[in-house]
């Protein structure tokens, strides 16, 4: 058997193991080009609530809508990981499919169009993050500068004794003498929660050394359970002197009733229909201000306690 025709036979003989080698690579690259589309599309109000949870549930929420610290790993370590398992276990029969799609027209046209596939999207990728705003502008805060007649409510504030994510008791009167920044929300909320999250713990960054604490009152004990909320204050990236709040279901009710705070149940979905509302707490103790602004709605208020 001559010289060529070895190699020929040889070639065909590594043509199955080559077309699988590219297969697990194009599907790896076809995976994970599903996994930043789905963690980075912008995602309209009227999309199911089952994509915001799923969203949610496998990369972490923020309230610009990209995904969290673990959320990146994620995106980021998993394909690597396949990527580099492809490359050890097939690296030479990849080279060598490549090569052969290389060799021919069909072949060179494919692979630029991959190529250019993979450009694109890393530069959408990167457009979305440098350009990343809360999920639905409807659910941010009015910025607009607040007047010097805006009311100062001057009122008690409401009993307020929950459990936080440390498993203390936390209660309103252990921050006598230092403003406090108090929201609702609840974890499953994906519009309107994390963002206003977000604008108090920014709020109390750049006030500095006023150094506001944040407490945000569940609206959900029934699934926001005291056990969830080391969780929950992961994933809303909560620091030292923020905490999160719930306690048994008929306990944290009666706090909310206490707040007035307004809410409906889903009794489907389980989904809490709620204002967007902050209230800020000066260091006697006493409600002075109740806004729905974002974040320079509440600094502006906080440095007039």
């Amino acid at each position: 058997m001559t010289g060529q025709a070895r190699e020929s036979n040889e070639g065909q003989r590594r043509a199955p193991g080559e077309t699988f080698a590219l297969w697990a690579a194009g599907a790896v690259l076809a995976l994970t080009g599903f996994l930043w589309a789905f963690a980075l599309w912008p995602l309209p109000t009227d999309t199911p609530s089952w994509v915001f949870r799923a969203r949610t549930a496998c990369f972490g929420s923020a309230s610009t809508g990209l995904p969290d610290a673990s959320g990146w790993l994620v995106l980021t370590l998993q394909p690597a990981l396949m990527l580099a398992i492809v490359a050890v276990a097939w690296g030479r029969a990849v080279a060598q499919g490549l090569g052969g799609l290389w060799s021919r027209q069909a072949g060179r046209a494919t692979l630029v169009a991959v190529g250019v596939a993979l450009v694109a999207g890393t530069a959408a990728a990167g457009w979305r993050v440098a350009n990343a705003t809360p999920p639905a502008n409807s659910f941010a805060g009015d910025d607009t500068l607040l007047p010097d007649t805006y009311p100062r409510l001057n009122r008690p504030a409401p009993a307020l004794r929950l459990a936080d994510q440390t498993g203390s008791r936390l209660d309103l009167a252990d921050f006598q003498g230092r403003p406090v920044l108090i929201t609702f929300a609840y974890a499953h909320c994906t519009t309107v929660c994390p963002v206003v999250v977000h604008d108090v713990r920014e709020a109390r960054r750049q006030l500095g050394g006023l150094a506001p604490a944040v407490v945000v009152i569940t609206l959900d004990p029934a699934r926001d359970v005291p056990s969830r909320l080391p969780a929950i204050a992961r994933q809303w990236s909560l620091g030292p002197e923020e905490f999160v709040l719930s306690g048994p279901v008929a306990e944290v009710e009666a706090t909310l009733d206490g707040w007035n705070i307004p809410r409906v149940t889903d009794p489907t979905t389980g989904d809490v229909t709620h204002p967007r509302l902050v209230y800020l707490i000066d260091r006697e103790g006493r409600i002075a201000y109740a806004t729905a602004g974002g974040v320079r709605a509440i600094v502006d208020l906080a440095r007039r306690l």
